[in-house]
């Protein structure tokens, strides 16, 4: 009978669960739940394939892949007149100089796919008295130059460059050839120039337009030597990813016999490598000490590409340090805290353990999951570069004056002749950039948002099926009255056809919800953004405040969602149904949610963060060059940072696979044991069906249990 004032407590909470002498683990005889909407994802999954086909057939990744010259070619595109000239020239990069480029990402001046850069200098005056030289000048000049053509037609019709310089090429793209000399700019080894018109410029006068001209293609530079990083050391990547898979594997498998033992040994090694990286980061700030440029803060140095740059200051190693220290002591403050506790929530983690045991191919579970994420993955971002590409070369008006036609768009097939070229006899034609406007084109930014939510509708879906799959698997273990006996044969695919026959619209239902937060995210990402330049304080702080509040509302669904779709698993019940007797039941035994399942979730997370030190401790090292027995075997690379970065996110990833379904199996277990409290009262009638050592820990036993 329920104490005095337990009725009060129950009528804000719901009932609590009633014995039931028929149940025997997740139902078998069940419905199906949610159809509206499985229905709704089911149309949605066939109007993102439409809109895949439709992107598809667009679509064009060379757009992103080959330099684009001035009528909208590719340069160097296979299959191609100009397949034998990958690289753009432009015929005066001083016009990069304008701050348009930044505006409008495009240099206002003709620019073409050549075989090579200009060598050497060479003016069109010149050039044209010399006919050997008059012919190599015509290889960076549009088709129709001939020599009975004079210089004043050549330069009207804006065939040819005024003058040529030397040039390197630089991701695809001819750049004068800048170097410095006695303290001076220099270009091929001259500090002045000719520009075509009889003028003598500086060399420094070149720099503005590289400026410009590189703006674009800084990040493609980086991305570009990243990707040389990533095909210089992807197989020791690849090594580590498997050192961590294995680590996790050993992990999990011991914590399956020694679970006590591990865990404290987990909590130990986690604080001693932690301290191990105050340490070494103490080491490294000393050895910076009088150094010279050790000493500039953050501030001044700015952003820089080579992050590298970032190691030879103390204050990044301060940074880290400090960091460090924080999260030491704060895990050290949980661990006194919380010491009497950790004691239940290593019963909980042997019984979880226990549990694997008997589901051995839980432990594999992760793998299917991460295909199907995977493809889920490779669909979207396929998707949107098709939609990103699938623009039309919008071709806009340059001129060097004062022109009412400039930056309107134009047709470069009968620009010659148009009224445009007639008012502006100095202007030109040139492709500026990717755009439309087409229907299609007036909804792109839509059908690309659509594309991001479907990601997170289909991804939030995979996970939800995970989720339910090993919830009903888990579940059956604990409910069977003889273990294993009264298990399924084969209980992971027991439980995933059930998810799948009957409850797809529940995991739909869920996974919407979640996705709907996720966009608006999204949204507040975006127009956060968008508005940056035009905030005052007040729209800052409003949309600090909405993001933060939304963050904190996915956090909350998520809980929800999980705990939704045990009791699914287990009942059968719709999403609404199961989420309110979910958090009915949890509202119920708040302090042993509070206090057990979270401590247990705080150690399996530690167990990932040893996993994840171990792991990066070693791939530091090793791409480091610290240690001189790795120097000779490790890639020479230009970040080493790159594959640190890389074989640590992977390794969490790994470790948060193996330990998923720990952290899946706890829950269930958990929820499990909140309703075998309320169920049952240990009597023979209605024994409870927790394993013995969780009834040791809490003080319960059966009563056809000899007294201890």
């Amino acid at each position: 009978m329920p104490e005095e004032g337990e009725g009060e407590f129950y009528g804000k909470n719901g009932e609590p669960r009633k014995y039931d002498p028929t149940f025997k683990g997740p139902i078998h005889k069940r419905g199906c739940t949610d159809i509206v909407c499985c229905i709704l994802f089911v149309i949605a999954i066939l109007g993102y394939i439409a809109v895949g086909i439709l992107a598809w057939s667009q679509g064009d990744p060379r757009k992103v892949i080959y330099p684009t010259d001035s009528r909208g070619q590719f340069c160097g595109q296979m299959g191609t007149p100009l397949a034998t000239k990958p690289l753009l020239f432009y015929f005066n990069i001083m016009k990069c100089a304008s701050p348009m480029v930044l505006l409008e990402f495009q240099c206002p001046t003709t620019q073409m796919c050549v075989a090579k850069c200009p060598e050497k200098f060479m003016t069109l005056i010149k050039a044209y008295s010399n006919k050997g030289d008059f012919n190599y000048y015509k290889t960076f000049c549009k088709e129709g130059v001939t020599n009975t053509m004079g210089i004043p037609e050549i330069l009207r019709l804006g065939l040819c460059p005024a003058m040529l310089t030397p040039s390197r090429p630089f991701t695809q793209r001819c750049f004068p050839a800048l170097g410095e000399k006695g303290g001076l700019i220099t270009v091929g080894n001259n500090s002045h120039f000719d520009d075509g018109s009889g003028k003598m410029r500086d060399a420094k006068d070149l720099i503005d337009g590289v400026k410009n001209a590189t703006v674009v293609i800084e990040a493609r530079q980086v991305v570009m030597k990243i990707f040389e990083d990533y095909t210089k050391s992807w197989y020791w990547i690849l090594l580590g990813l498997v050192i961590a898979m294995l680590t996790s594997l050993l992990f999990i498998v011991l914590l399956r016999f020694l679970a006590g033992i591990m865990v404290w040994v987990m909590i130990v090694l986690v604080i001693l490598v932690i301290a191990y990286g105050i340490f070494h980061c103490y080491m490294e700030y000393a050895a910076l000490k009088g150094e010279a440029g050790s000493d500039v803060t953050f501030q001044q140095l700015g952003f820089q590409t080579d992050f590298a740059v970032y190691l030879q200051i103390r204050q990044t190693w301060l940074a880290f340090m400090i960091i460090l220290a924080i999260v030491e002591v704060i895990i050290i403050l949980l661990l006194i805290f919380l010491r009497k506790r950790i004691l239940i929530a290593i019963a909980l983690i042997k019984e979880a353990s226990r549990t694997i045991g008997h589901v051995m191919c839980s432990l594999l579970y992760p793998l299917f999951t991460f295909v199907l994420l995977a493809m889920v993955i490779a669909y979207w971002a396929v998707t949107a570069v098709f939609l990103s590409t699938s623009n039309e070369p919008i071709y806009k008006v340059f001129n060097e004056t004062a022109c009412d036609h400039s930056r309107k768009t134009c047709e470069p097939a009968n620009y010659t002749t148009s009224l445009e070229k007639a008012q502006c006899p100095d202007s030109e034609c040139l492709f500026a950039f990717y755009g439309g406007e087409t229907v299609y084109h007036k909804y792109l930014i839509g059908l690309q948002f659509y594309n991001v939510f479907l990601f997170f509708w289909c991804a939030n879906f995979v996970t939800a099926l995970g989720q339910m799959t090993l919830a009903g698997a888990f579940a059956s273990y604990y409910w069977a009255f003889v273990k294993p006996d009264d298990m399924p044969a084969f209980p992971i695919f027991s439980s995933l056809g059930r998810s799948l026959r009957y409850h797809t619209g529940t995991l739909a239902f869920g996974s919407l919800i979640l996705s709907v937060i996720q966009l608006i995210r999204v949204l507040l990402e975006y127009l956060d953004h968008k508005l940056k330049d035009a905030q005052n304080k007040f729209a800052k702080f409003l949309f600090c405040c909405l993001k933060c509040c939304f963050w904190c509302l996915e956090k909350c669904v998520k809980f929800i969602n999980r705990n939704a779709y045990i009791m699914t698993a287990i009942y059968g019940n719709n999403f609404c149904t199961s989420a309110k007797n979910a958090f009915f039941l949890l509202m119920r035994n708040m302090i042993r949610v509070a206090v057990l399942d979270k401590v247990t979730d705080f150690l399996l997370f530690l167990g990932k963060l040893l996993i994840v030190g171990l792991v990066g401790i070693f791939a530091f090292f090793f791409f480091s060059g610290r240690v001189k027995a790795f120097e000779d075997t490790a890639p020479h690379l230009h970040y080493y940072w790159v594959p640190i970065l890389t074989v640590v996110v992977g390794s969490y990833l790994i470790a948060h696979g193996f330990f998923s379904v720990y952290a899946m199996c706890v829950d269930t277990l958990f929820l499990c044991f909140l309703e075998d409290l309320e169920r049952n009262d240990g009597s023979a009638e209605r024994p409870y069906l927790m394993p013995e050592s969780l009834r040791k820990v809490l003080n319960k036993k059966n009563k056809t249990e000899p007294a201890q």
